[in-house]
């Protein structure tokens, strides 16, 4: 056991924990600001640890050149931010669901901050953010994603040139269809806002004198409210159902 680990491929070891330390940099949870850096830093190292020997056979030999490490490593590192990117953009859709339910709802300043984001965040897009987080650890899809980061060695093996085309058309595309999500969890509140923003038109026209402000806002924040307890559910089943389907596509058989 003493022989092996001193036999120890230093630079193979360091290849796969560039990739995979870089996946893990960027995946929602993993890289979360109250996850301290040290235990970051020891569960990429112990991943790294156990997929070396299974992808030793695709890791180039060490060059004779610093510059050709440098090149190897750009690649490597290149390699693992496109796929913990792939999981920023995907629960990005619950920002989008949230701002845009935020808005339907006269809730867009309040404001806190969302641990997911890490920036300040309207409440129910940091709620949703929270719940999503949840439910992808709950359901076990964080193995999905460390998945996907280990089985990139099948898409882009070390040491050879990327696709950047197919990468960058990669995100683009799953960036609209982040979006798309979000606008689809969010419709029962548009559809709702829009019928109450009707019938508020025609009951100003009927009752002049009404306190609009004073009666119009509470009704509505409660109403939005009551969508949202109606509809949590499965708006949150639809996102794990996108959000397996989505890194499903990157996963080897």
């Amino acid at each position: 056991m003493l022989e092996e680990f001193l036999n120890l491929n230093i630079f193979g070891l360091m290849m796969v924990f560039t990739r995979l330390g870089t996946a893990m940099a960027l995946m929602p949870g993993f890289s979360a600001a109250y996850v301290p850096i040290r235990a970051r830093l020891a569960i990429g190292l112990a991943l790294s640890v156990l997929v070396m020997p299974v992808v030793a056979d695709l890791l180039p030999v060490m060059p004779p050149s610093a510059l050709e490490m440098f090149m190897l490593l750009l690649v490597e590192f290149i390699a693992g931010a496109f796929i913990g990117t792939l999981t920023r953009i995907l629960i990005g859709a619950l920002q989008t669901a949230g701002t845009m339910i935020s808005y339907f709802s006269s809730m867009a300043n309040a404001f806190v901050q969302d641990p997911v984001a890490e920036q300040q965040s309207s409440t129910i897009a940091g709620f949703l953010s929270v719940t999503g987080l949840l439910l992808i650890f709950v359901t076990d899809m964080h193995h999905v994603m460390l998945r996907a980061a280990v089985d990139s060695y099948m898409l882009f093996t070390p040491g050879r040139v990327l696709p950047m085309g197919d990468m960058a058309d990669s995100v683009a595309r799953l960036t609209a269809d982040s979006f798309t999500l979000g606008v689809r969890m969010s419709a029962p509140f548009v559809v709702t806002a829009v019928a109450y923003y009707l019938g508020l038109g025609i009951l100003g026209r009927l009752m002049p004198a009404l306190p609009v402000f004073f009666f119009v806002l509470p009704v509505q924040i409660a109403l939005q409210i009551m969508v949202l307890s109606l509809t949590l559910s499965a708006m949150m089943m639809v996102f794990i159902t996108e959000f397996a389907d989505k890194i499903g596509q990157y996963l080897t058989p």
